[in-house]
């Protein structure tokens, strides 16, 4: 009476087990199609760029160039001045997110830590301004920069960046997950705040933080907007303000050097994703939604 009963339990294993291998395999191939639309873009640029320019635009794409060639990268630089246009971008992406992870942390260990008066009102503001567009601030903002003296200055650019709300609600939750014994258990042997944040929260919260980092840095990296408010001379200049003027130097010249250079400022931030990229995923895995 036993084995049939055994082999009747069986059956229905091996069907589910099927069932959820058949699931996995239409899964992974829905989502390798979604990646090759997501990334034909980026495979096309970087075969544009490296082709020569009356090779440019065909149909059907030449995907590899015959013959390739890297000349394109060179005009570059006799067009904009892409080198100090690097530089530019790369300290103000340093300077913003080095400022933006120092500020959110803090305020986010504040907000999950500490109680004070008036703290949940505080941070149900600082959430209201998500809301606020950006440009709404141009004017105010810019009045203050020129009462500085910050106009035309990198400072002008990196220094708002400084403070992220995303940020601080983003490092918040995940503070918020981090089980608050381990700050009991480190008042005992008698730390402080500071001791605690930066001993006990941050080392553990580093998915997070490194998230934050691409987040960060690639929002300054890419970002046109402010640039082309407050920096008005050449030398000053980030490289999404040098492409729209690199585009202008054409005209109707070779577009596979705008391409070139297209291609030159998305590679630092697809490099910082794929370094990060294992953080990044637990990070968004773990991050919790309790407030």
């Amino acid at each position: 009476m036993t084995e049939p009963n055994s082999r009747l339990v069986a059956v229905p294993r091996r069907r589910s087990g099927r069932r959820v291998r058949v699931g996995d395999v239409i899964l992974s191939v829905v989502l390798l199609v979604l990646a090759a639309l997501m990334i034909t873009p980026l495979v096309w640029l970087i075969s544009q760029s490296i082709s020569e320019p009356p090779n440019a635009f065909q149909l059907p794409p030449q995907w590899i160039p015959q013959p390739p060639t890297l000349a394109n990268y060179g005009e570059i630089n006799s067009l904009i001045p892409i080198g100090r246009m690097a530089l530019n971008s790369l300290t103000v992406s340093v300077l913003a997110t080095v400022g933006a992870l120092l500020t959110s942390t803090l305020a986010a260990y504040a907000f999950s830590r500490i109680s004070f008066r008036g703290g949940n009102s505080l941070f149900n503001v600082l959430l209201a301004a998500l809301m606020v567009p950006v440009q709404l601030t141009v004017i105010p903002l810019f009045i203050l920069m020129r009462t500085l003296g910050l106009v035309d200055n990198l400072a002008s650019v990196w220094l708002p960046a400084t403070v992220n709300v995303f940020g601080i609600f983003f490092l918040r939750q995940y503070f918020l997950s981090i089980p608050r014994d381990l700050d009991e258990a480190a008042r005992i042997d008698g730390a402080g705040h500071l001791r605690i944040l930066f001993g006990i929260i941050v080392p553990l919260a580093t998915p997070a933080l490194s998230a934050l980092t691409i987040f960060l840095f690639e929002a300054t990296w890419n970002n046109y907007f402010w640039p082309s408010i407050f920096l008005q001379s050449s030398e000053n200049m980030t490289l999404p303000v040098g492409l729209v003027q690199l585009q202008g130097n054409v005209g109707g010249g070779p577009a596979v050097v705008v391409f070139a250079a297209i291609t030159a400022v998305v590679l630092p931030v697809l490099v910082l994703f794929l370094i990060f990229q294992r953080s990044f995923v637990e990070s968004i895995a773990s991050t919790g939604l309790k407030s």
